[in-house]
């Protein structure tokens, strides 16, 4: 894994600690949060689980898919109970039988990835969550129950500056960042792309350091043609990163905000590649961030 020694050595340190640890992991989305705790705790995981996301789902339903998904989970790993929850307390409730069953050394982690999603309207999972770490887990001096999240600002209202029962319950937090220069051409390096130390700075400028991003670099082109491939030419890798990216941090994003024509602003760019016109997307306006 390139670069994240500091993380790695933080979350290695709760993992040996004698005493139960609640840790947030936070970051900008693609910066490589899930990708730190898997490749750290890929053989000691005692549940790992991901938020369903609510991006082009239906609202109605969004509760019950959360529980179903977690229930799954639980059943994935050892719950033999083929009930399914009714509410977050029952599926928290489940969560520690399932753990209390499993037995060795060494702490059991938890692992909970993409949060905000599953605290959905009316879910009542924040006092579930508060219920389960405050009269289960911390009580113990083996559980490493690890959260993450892309929606920044529901980690921080929620956990990291909770006024209610998760008020300083947080033993520690992680703020993943992008990648820093000498990573980055570490990270090409591995991949087996050669840049100049100018075409590191200047893939810095358009990828910002994220390494799922970089990812789409491919060797045998240069880096303005990679460019064009991952994000203009047609089918580009990244063509509609911009409407998953705030789709999935935002609640209500609305299509076009063009309130003349109630058309979406669209300009023209020649591919180098191909040489096709193609339009780039403009005009957008979002609507309540998740979890806010």
């Amino acid at each position: 894994m390139v670069g994240r020694i500091e993380e790695t050595s933080q979350l290695e340190k709760l993992y040996r600690s004698r005493r139960s640890e609640f840790v947030a992991v936070y970051g900008r989305r693609r910066v490589g949060k899930t990708y730190l705790i898997k490749e750290v705790f890929k053989d000691r995981m005692t549940f790992w689980h991901t938020g369903v996301s609510p991006y082009d789902r239906e609202k109605k339903n969004l509760m019950q898919d959360q529980l179903r998904a977690f229930h799954y989970n639980l059943m994935r790993y050892g719950q033999d109970n083929a009930n399914p929850p009714k509410d977050w307390f029952e599926a928290f409730h489940m969560l520690s039988e399932l753990v209390e069953s499993k037995e060795g050394a060494g702490k059991k982690v938890i692992f909970i990835d993409e949060m905000p999603w599953m605290d959905t309207a009316r879910a009542r999972f924040i006092p579930a969550l508060e219920n389960f770490y405050n009269d289960w887990a911390s009580k113990r001096d083996d559980i490493l129950l690890i959260v993450c999240g892309s929606a920044t600002s529901w980690i921080e209202d929620k956990l990291i500056h909770s006024k209610g029962g998760l008020y300083r319950r947080l033993t520690d937090t992680i703020h993943l960042e992008p990648f820093t220069l000498s990573e980055c051409r570490e990270f090409y390096k591995t991949n087996g792309v050669v840049l100049s130390d100018y075409d590191v700075a200047q893939s810095y400028m358009v990828f910002g350091g994220i390494p799922y991003y970089m990812n789409f670099v491919d060797g045998e082109y240069s880096l303005s043609q990679n460019i064009d491939r991952i994000f203009f030419c047609r089918k580009a890798k990244l063509e509609d990163e911009f409407d998953l990216l705030f789709g999935s941090l935002f609640s209500e994003p609305i299509q076009g905000n063009c309130e003349a024509s109630g058309k979406e602003t669209r300009r023209l760019h020649p591919c180098r590649n191909c040489g096709k016109s193609l339009p780039v997307r403009r005009g957008r306006a979002y609507g309540t961030a998740q979890g806010s």
